[in-house]
């Protein structure tokens, strides 16, 4: 084991990981922004108010995305697997 090996498959973790987490997290930051700008405009205080459309969201683009979210973490897996196997 190489010290490029273990460069290129921390690399591949990391670029996986927020390849994975990018759909999720940009939604839910700009649903979190739009009701944040909302609440200041109409003067609501109400903490708990942004916390159902972030949920909602949330399921919604894990049912959109989520089988490529599972096809990526698949096709990062086998290529760990494959490259343990060479060692």
């Amino acid at each position: 084991m190489t010290q490029d090996f273990v460069l290129q498959a921390l690399k591949e973790a990391l670029l996986t990981a927020a390849m994975v987490a990018a759909p999720l997290l940009l939604a839910v930051l700009i649903v979190g922004l739009l009701i944040s700008i909302l609440q200041v405009a109409t003067q609501i205080q109400e903490m708990t108010l942004t916390f159902v459309p972030k949920l909602i969201v949330s399921v919604i683009m894990l049912l959109v995305f989520g089988g490529w979210m599972l096809s990526m973490l698949k096709q990062f897996a086998l290529s760990v697997i494959t490259r343990a196997a060479t060692l």
